[in-house]
């Protein structure tokens, strides 16, 4: 009998998904989808199946039937349910330059030569804390904020925290640089690790979250950006995030039942 198994090409290792440049460059195109067509359906259709059932296999499964291909595909995953995560998070990173461009045309961003303030603060502060809560939001509309906690328990774990780690490194830089950010000096590096902590941290306040459309959650987010101009604070916050996901993560992986 002729296999039933689908045609895929190799997954790629998270080496191969590393950008090829580490700066942003008009000059420059672009790098390569991390994934090809079929991987990204199965993925793209699996979020769909997150607020019912969670970063799960069982999800992963449920997308790649939605997408054409027997649920047994979703084994091809070797990081399992993992690969939604790293998948979201490269989606959603990837559309703030496509809000960027709506804002600007709309004339509610701030656009080479504009000089209209962005949610009370003008300049590439304003445009920074816009991004930012702009990629928050995304959690909701996907429908995946609900979940979330999960996905921490999954980037938190030793095997995929370099991955976590980089994703979270690609979305500061990308934040900074949509924001119009030019420097090129020590402050390079000072920004985007503060940004990062400030990013990270607001994802784990919006798990607890009880506030109407997450309000308090913005609040947080301009607070922590108001912080990070100090010198020497995302150092703490920085640490301080470590220390929280991984220990959220331990616990929300022993509540369902690992020995940890």
């Amino acid at each position: 009998m002729p296999s039933t198994r689908p045609s895929f090409r190799p997954l790629k290792s998270p080496l191969q998904l590393l950008p090829r440049r580490h700066y942003h460059s008009p000059f420059f195109a672009p790098p390569p989808a991390p994934y090809p067509a079929s991987e990204a359906a199965i993925l793209a259709a699996s979020i769909d199946h997150v607020p019912s059932l969670g970063f799960t296999s069982h999800a992963l499964g449920r997308g790649a039937r939605d997408a054409g291909y027997l649920e047994v595909s979703a084994q091809l995953f070797p990081r399992g349910a993992f690969e939604m995560v790293v998948f979201h998070l490269g989606r959603e990173r990837g559309r703030l330059a496509e809000r960027m461009n709506a804002w600007e045309e709309e004339g509610n961003g701030e656009g080479e030569g504009k000089t209209k303030r962005v949610e009370g603060e003008s300049g590439v502060r304003g445009r920074v804390r816009k991004l930012v809560v702009e990629r928050l939001r995304a959690n909701v509309r996907a429908g995946v904020a609900g979940r979330w906690g999960e996905a921490i328990a999954l980037m938190a774990m030793p095997a995929h925290v370099s991955t976590s780690l980089q994703e979270l490194a690609r979305l500061s830089d990308e934040i900074w640089y949509l924001s119009g950010d030019t420097s090129v000096d020590t402050s390079w590096y000072t920004k985007r690790a503060s940004l990062a902590s400030v990013y990270a941290a607001s994802e784990v306040f919006m798990t607890q979250d009880q506030s109407t459309d997450y309000r308090d959650t913005e609040q947080f987010v301009s607070d922590r950006l108001k912080d990070m101009r100090t010198m020497g604070s995302w150092v703490g916050n920085t640490m301080e995030w470590v220390g929280y996901t991984g220990w959220a993560g331990v616990n929300l992986l022993r509540s369902k039942g690992f020995r940890i």
